[in-house]
């Protein structure tokens, strides 16, 4: 098969990750790929082997239309029989330039409940028809869309993300390594990740984090994500206003996300809305204790391995903390072997391959 990714940005998402980690198995089977990009190629972008158009696509009219132009040439060059698009933008640039390909098959997949507001909705709903399927990364999303009646229900399913379970695998002597470089000594160290927005709710996190501090003084938190100055200084002043600074150590954007959940004790999500977190998931296959809030795809991920409490609570998220901490090391381990388990089985991102590729040849099927 020829198969077109389109997405916004390579930027370091969940999202964009899991494109690259999907394109670079489609291609290891010997598909012919190619990644179609709208924004301009960023500093801090993930890497790949794959071939990547930039098109450098501008927030106007004409900037969208010379986006397209550019887009349009490369895929003709190319000839896909897919076009594979994630998030709004690239799905609506994708359903676009599908009625100028009318050979490829445009797939649009949505990654959180949450895309955008009534004007993004109705952009779905009215070219809903100029994409031959939908597919959203949890149940919670593909419901919530339906009953926006942004995508058709039969023409929508639920294709979960998937974990790279050989990235995301405990080692002691990297935990041990890490917990050094981390000052960690014998206290409990939980790790957040995510870019700093309204998305993860990091205050609800922070006023959660000082509750429970308060019961288990021995216990540290350390965030992991790209933040903008004025919203980190923010988050800095709330720590400080809740009497938790020198126990909170920001560590910006991070590329060494394993080592990081190898020195955790924990791992903590206290979001105010999801898609389906590839976090929890990569702390789940790393073993860690987790411990979320019950927004998107969370509870469906997380199963019977985690503890999962309403969003915007953080007394509810507090006692889950405390309740963690205070289980035995044994009971940790087993749990953390489950929650592995449990990913090994329903999230490895090499069966989530297997699940697109039948995808991708019912969708051409369909079409011949």
């Amino acid at each position: 098969m020829r198969i077109a990714y389109m997405v916004t940005s390579l930027g370091v998402g969940g999202a964009e990750r899991q494109v690259i980690a999907l394109g670079e198995r489609m291609a290891g089977r010997g598909h012919a790929i190619t990644l179609v990009v709208l924004k301009a190629a960023q500093v801090e972008q993930w890497a790949t082997e794959l071939p990547v158009i930039h098109l450098d696509m501008r927030k106007s009219p004409a900037g969208v239309a010379a986006g397209l132009s550019r887009a349009h040439g490369a895929l003709r060059g190319f000839a896909p029989e897919i076009i594979h698009s994630h998030t709004f933008p690239a799905n609506m640039a994708a359903r676009v330039l599908g009625l100028f390909h009318p050979g490829a098959a445009v797939l649009s997949t949505i990654h959180n409940v949450y895309e955008g507001g009534r004007a993004r909705m109705t952009a779905y709903r009215l070219t809903d028809a100029w994409s031959a399927h939908t597919t959203a990364v949890s149940t919670a999303a593909a419901e919530r869309y339906v009953r926006l009646k942004a995508v058709g229900a039969d023409k929508c399913s639920v294709l979960t993300n998937g974990i790279d379970t050989t990235e995301f695998a405990a080692d002691p002597e990297r935990r041990a390594e890490m917990r050094r470089e981390l000052g960690v000594g014998s206290e409990f160290q939980w790790l957040a990740t995510g870019r700093v927005v309204a998305a993860k709710d990091y205050p609800n996190l922070l006023r959660a984090f000082a509750l429970g501090s308060k019961a288990e003084p021995m216990s540290r938190l350390a965030i992991a994500g790209e933040a903008g100055r004025s919203e980190l200084e923010a988050l800095k002043r709330l720590a400080e206003g809740l009497g938790v600074e020198g126990r909170v150590k920001w560590l910006g954007l991070r590329r060494d996300v394993p080592a990081l959940l190898d020195a955790a004790d924990g791992f903590v999500l206290g979001s105010a809305w999801e898609g389906m977190p590839l976090a929890l998931g990569e702390a789940m296959a790393m073993e860690k204790p987790v411990v979320a809030t019950d927004v998107g795809g969370v509870r469906e991920m997380a199963g019977e391995c985690g503890s999962v409490v309403p969003a915007k609570a953080p007394e509810a998220l507090a006692e889950a903390l405390v309740a963690v901490m205070r289980t035995s090391p044994e009971a940790r381990g087993a749990g953390g072997k489950a929650a592995r388990e449990r990913i090994l089985e329903s999230f490895s991102m090499d069966a989530k391959a297997d699940e697109w590729e039948r995808l991708y040849r019912r969708l051409l099927e369909r079409r011949r």
